[in-house]
């Protein structure tokens, strides 16, 4: 990805702040508004006309000119060293890049609107089957979402929620999983999936059992490991899905599960306009309407907040989450 990015860079692309300044060919917007980013350094934001057909569709994630334009490479804000971003006292944003945020929504809420759409775009790409099983790989702020989203949006759908620490397993529970399992070991996620989902466990040689037929239809995988992957696509059912959310460093594993059942393994990246209920709209959106009608609260997913002199300890408490109990850390500046 080093093709999408330049530096030196400001991080920080999930943001609610509040408008101090505009410029002069800013539109739509007043000064001392709140707002949330959508961060994607896509054509709108870079002068770049006509726009990609990625973006005429609403697909900003693919946008074809991440590295072109007025701003230097970066796929979104923080990761280009003309948008800075949120770690800071202050950052630009073109106008087609906010959001208004009602007064219905607070601040707490607000800064979900990133993770949410991400969440939102990977699920409603790859939507479960009716009365069908999902399984929420990752109880972070991603797999926490995905949990919400399926809940709301397909309440037939079972969910189980893999949550590597007691405070993710907790909240796991509060929104709704149906089954909540630890990390570890791989081989006891695989023996309580097909004991739930009514499968059958087929014992190779040496490693991991594989589920045929398999207990869950569709995987969505915020953690993006060659562990996960394998545990995924065992207790798949045959032309199941895995969907890959979560990004980690690449790696071996076996996916002979993949060809044998002929699953479905697809990535999910960013979110733009997104379908909810036969309606189109920004997936940033949806979100705000979903807040706003009091249809969805991630407020108790933000267990820390820091001031932005203390970044370093925002930083640890993330890093050290079995300690700190930490799921959502955020730089709080009011």
């Amino acid at each position: 990805m080093a093709a999408f990015c330049s530096f030196p860079q400001v991080m920080g692309h999930e943001v609610v702040a509040e408008v101090v300044e505009l410029g002069p060919q800013a539109r739509g917007l007043d000064v001392g508004q709140r707002v949330v980013l959508n961060p994607w350094l896509s054509c709108g934001p870079r002068g770049i006309e006509p726009r990609c057909p990625a973006c005429a569709g609403g697909d900003y994630g693919r946008c074809w000119s991440f590295a072109d334009g007025d701003i230097q490479p970066g796929i979104h804000t923080g990761v280009s060293a003309d948008a800075t971003g949120g770690y800071a006292e202050l950052m630009p944003a073109h106008d087609s890049m906010l959001f208004a945020v009602p007064d219905a929504v607070p601040d707490e809420a607000a800064v979900f609107a990133d993770p949410f759409s991400v969440s939102m775009h990977a699920i409603t790409r790859h939507p479960p089957p009716r009365s069908g099983r999902a399984l929420v790989y990752g109880a972070g702020s991603l797999g926490l979402c995905a949990l919400v989203i399926v809940r709301e949006l397909y309440p037939d759908v079972a969910v189980a929620v893999v949550a590597r620490f007691p405070a993710q397993a907790e909240l796991a529970q509060r929104f709704g999983a149906a089954k909540v399992l630890a990390h570890e070991p791989c081989l006891a996620i695989i023996e309580e999936l097909v004991a739930w989902g009514g499968g059958r466990l087929r014992q190779p040689l040496l490693g991991l059992p594989m589920a045929h037929p398999g207990a869950v239809d569709v995987v969505y995988d915020s953690v993006g490991k060659p562990e996960t992957f394998e545990v995924g696509v065992r207790v798949l059912t045959s032309r199941g899905t895995l969907v890959k959310a979560g990004v980690h460093t690449p790696g071996r594993w076996e996916w002979s599960p993949l060809y044998f059942k002929e699953l479905s393994w697809v990535g999910s990246n960013a979110f733009g306009i997104e379908e909810v209920g036969g309606i189109r709209r920004h997936a940033i959106a949806h979100y705000l309407e979903l807040v706003g009608g009091g249809r969805v609260d991630l407020r108790p997913m933000l267990t820390h907040t820091f001031g932005l002199e203390r970044w370093r300890a925002a930083f640890l408490a993330i890093a050290d989450q079995g300690a700190s109990g930490a799921v959502k850390v955020a730089i709080d500046q009011r």
